[in-house]
């Protein structure tokens, strides 16, 4: 469903992403790790289109995608959720994902719209909401969320877009240890389903171990290991290149 060949973008002699050639099957749920500074995001933000590669190539469905804008590539089902969230601070988190949900649905509001459209359309976004116990959070402003419930929020929104592909970058960083369980277990049911690609960027072995299918480990910018969990993890270059160096998780 998606791959990339020899991917590549530089910041003036820098390498971040080198040459990296990946394919992620639908039904798989893909861990790809390493020590900071190893091209994780990068490689994600090259994916989804926040960056133009400098050399290489991404492809979805067969499709050359590499000079896509992210909005289009959206558009063709590939969801990302950031390391940072990205929400529209201002609004509601009930509006944050009735946005969403509009786009997905392909509806254009107006003060002439039917009322059961906008009913129907805030109605799925509380069902995304309540996926991610945030509920009883409907109406509070997003800039005033602490940082774990507005992380909870930014992955209700990658929910209401119902994606294809859902890219999910350190989705549990900033959260308290009560809190991750909630977004764990949506990861686990999307995979679940087996009809979705999942990419996971994590540091939590834990959590790699658990969820994945395969593990993809980046080093320098360049695809060191990727292979069945077990035997990534037992390999001497991930110990080197990633356990040994983020020996604190």
């Amino acid at each position: 469903m998606l791959e990339t060949h020899a991917l590549t973008i530089r910041f003036g002699g820098h390498a971040a992403v080198d040459g990296v050639t990946c394919a992620f099957k639908p039904g798989t749920l893909t861990s790809i790790v390493g020590p900071n500074g190893a091209g994780k995001t990068t490689y994600f933000n090259l994916i989804s289109g926040q960056l133009p590669a400098t050399s290489g190539t991404v492809r979805l469905n067969g499709e050359d995608i590499t000079a896509w804008a992210a909005p289009r590539r959206t558009r063709l089902g590939l969801g990302r959720a950031f390391q940072l969230t990205n929400l529209f601070p201002n609004l509601s988190a009930l509006e944050n994902v009735r946005l969403a949900v509009q786009v997905k649905s392909g509806k254009a509001l107006d003060l002439l719209s039917r009322t059961s459209t906008h009913r129907a359309l805030a109605d799925r976004a509380r069902e995304h909401l309540a996926a991610v116990s945030l509920a009883d959070r409907a109406e509070a402003i997003a800039a005033t969320l602490p940082h774990g419930d507005q992380r909870k929020l930014e992955v209700a929104i990658l929910l209401a877009l119902e994606p294809d592909i859902f890219m999910f970058d350190e989705p549990t960083a900033g959260m308290s240890v009560d809190e991750v369980p909630t977004i764990l277990d949506i990861i686990a049911t999307i995979k679940a389903r087996g009809d979705k690609t999942i990419l996971l960027v994590e540091h939590k072995m834990d959590v790699v171990r658990s969820l994945s299918d395969r593990i993809v480990v980046l080093h320098q910018g360049k695809l060191v290991a990727d292979g069945a969990p077990a035997e990534v993890i037992a390999s001497d270059i991930v110990r080197e290149a990633y356990l040994g160096g983020a020996a604190d998780g």
